[in-house]
Order: structure tokens, then C-alpha cells, then sequence
């Protein structure tokens, strides 16, 4: 017998919305310009139409879906450049949070930093590892000290699915070789350094992304 507990919160129904929403539109599978079809996305979901539309809405904040009242939502006209320019900002605000973070990491967090980079290094599956990322970046975030900062990366950080880059292995050892850089620098506190570094780590996912998506056909129409 199922319980209230059982019954998933409405923001994690938007949440689940809005996650599937971007892997279609990142999978290639809802083009720039098409109109999203709620109702399928509810039902393939098992969820009402209700948080559909508020992750829409969301997502319209996101930049990566237009909502026109009365005609519905439609996926964003999102060009390379739009898709550089993200990766661009998610750059800029991390090499910031990484330098001011220097002056507060203690050598427990570097210690899990390297912990983690060794995890993601020997971890085969794409969201496990997706999962290990996200925390390598967290910590170093959260030594920044900025409520700000961490919003401002909370909502790019969301636009960017989960497995992304698991069809180029090359790039993710890429990646990996970045991650373990960055924690020689944070170890040596060289803040200058440090921004560099997570700056051009994120310039270089920004070029790929947009081969990612042109790959799957996202700007066929061009």
C-alpha cells in the first residue's frame, strides 16, 4: 500500500520535467523553432501536464525554450555562438568561485578534490562519473563563499544533461587530465593559475558541445 510518502513532491516532477526536456533538445531530438508537445512529454513522464508547464517555464529562463502565450513553448533558436557563449559564462563565474576559493580550502577539501579526480579517472559509468564531476566542482564552489556565484552556476550547471559527452571517450580524458591539474594548483594556492585553468577547461567543453550538437543534427535545417 502506497503512502503520501510514496507520492514524488511537484518539484521534483518539474524537476523530472525539465531534465527530460533538455536531453531531448541536447539528444538532437527537439530541434531549434519545433513546438513542444506537453502532452507527450506528460505522458511519457506518467505525470500531469501541470509540472511540464512549470518546467517550461523554467527553461524559459534556462534561454533553451521560448514560452508565447496562447501558442504554447517552443524550443529556443539556440545558434553555436548562443551555446559558446554559455559554456563561456559557466567559465568565467567557476574561475572566479576557484580563485577566491583558494584562500578557504582546507587540505581535507584538496584531499577529496584528488579523491574524487582518481574516482572519476577509473569510473566507466557516465553518470556515475557525471555525479563525481558535479561534486568535484561543488566543493571547490562552495569554498568560494558567494550565495551569488552559487546561483548564478546552479543555473547554468542545470542546462548541461547528464552524459552529454559520453560518445567522444577522448574528450572526457581530456577532462580528467584538467581535473587533476586543477587540484595541483589549488594545492600550491596559485589563485591566478587556478582561474586560468577552470576558464579554459570550460571554453574547450563549450567547442565541444557545439561539435556534440551538430553531430546529432541539431542545426540540419541550416
Amino acid at each position: 500500500m502506497s503512502t503520501s510518502d510514496d507520492v514524488p513532491q511537484p518539484s521534483v516532477l518539474k524537476q523530472r520535467a525539465a531534465q527530460e526536456i533538455r536531453r531531448r533538445i541536447f539528444a538532437g531530438e527537439m530541434r531549434p523553432g519545433s513546438k513542444v508537445d506537453q502532452d507527450a512529454i506528460a505522458a511519457d513522464l506518467g505525470i500531469s501536464k501541470l509540472p511540464v508547464r512549470e518546467a517550461l517555464i523554467a527553461l524559459d529562463g534556462e534561454g533553451i525554450i521560448q514560452v508565447a502565450p496562447r501558442r504554447g513553448a517552443f524550443v529556443a533558436e539556440l545558434s553555436r555562438e548562443d551555446v559558446r557563449d554559455h559554456y563561456w559564462m559557466f567559465g568565467l563565474i567557476s574561475g572566479i568561485a576557484a580563485e577566491r576559493a583558494v584562500a578557504h580550502l582546507t587540505e581535507n577539501d584538496i584531499a577529496a578534490l584528488d579523491d574524487l579526480a582518481t574516482a572519476m579517472e577509473s569510473e566507466a559509468s557516465g553518470t556515475s562519473r557525471d555525479g563525481l564531476n558535479n561534486e568535484f566542482h561543488r566543493i571547490i564552489n562552495r569554498a568560494a563563499g558567494s550565495r551569488r556565484l552559487l546561483a548564478e552556476l546552479k543555473l547554468l550547471s542545470n542546462a548541461i544533461p547528464d552524459g552529454f559527452y559520453d560518445e567522444h571517450p577522448e574528450w572526457i580524458a581530456d577532462a580528467m587530465r584538467d581535473h587533476r591539474e586543477i587540484v595541483d594548483v589549488l594545492r600550491s594556492r596559485s589563485a591566478g593559475m587556478v582561474r586560468t585553468l577552470i576558464e579554459g577547461h570550460f571554453l574547450r567543453a563549450g567547442n565541444q558541445a557545439v561539435t556534440v550538437l551538430a553531430e546529432r543534427g541539431f542545426w540540419s535545417a541550416e
